[in-house]
């Protein structure tokens, strides 16, 4: 890409279901419309916990097998050690005013933003229309989001 090229459009991936996973794809789209670039997000397997409706405000941050949390895995395995890391989590992304997920994917949503789900994770998972937050714009097959895609940046987070 030259000096004097934009990116016009960006399709994220979100497959991961931990706050840690959902939260840069949200930023970056959130990013991307405020920047007036065409923002699609497409949640696959896991992922979809963000825009399913009785799991968007229950997500939490991983603490076992997260090299990142700096503590051993058996630590991370104590019982209420996440739900301890994600009500951290939570009270910092407060403080600088960063919105809970279901607010995050209306904001996206109303700066228009698309939101997609996998088709071959909702088979998979048994998910019906009705199970999904109402800004989602539709189910695709990968080869569809591949066309919605097309002559931009794709991004897996």
């Amino acid at each position: 890409m030259s000096e004097n090229e934009s990116i016009k459009k960006v399709s994220i991936i979100i497959s991961k279901g931990s706050l840690e996973s959902i939260y840069p794809g949200l930023i970056m789209a959130n990013g991307a419309r405020m920047k007036g670039i065409e923002a699609n997000v497409f949640f696959t397997f896991f992922g979809m916990d963000a825009i399913t409706k009785k799991k968007m405000n229950k997500v939490k941050v991983a603490t076992v097998g997260n090299p990142a949390m700096g503590i051993p895995t058996l630590v991370g395995a104590i019982p209420g050690m996440s739900s301890f890391a994600t009500n951290m989590m939570k009270k910092q992304m407060d403080e600088l005013d960063i919105p809970p997920i279901p607010e995050f994917i209306e904001m996206i949503s109303d700066a228009g933003g698309k939101i997609y789900a996998c088709l071959a994770s909702v088979d998979m998972f048994k998910l019906k229309d009705e199970d999904f937050c109402e800004q989602l714009d539709g189910v695709l097959t990968v080869g569809d989001f591949y066309d919605l895609a097309a002559g931009g940046q794709i991004i897996f987070t």
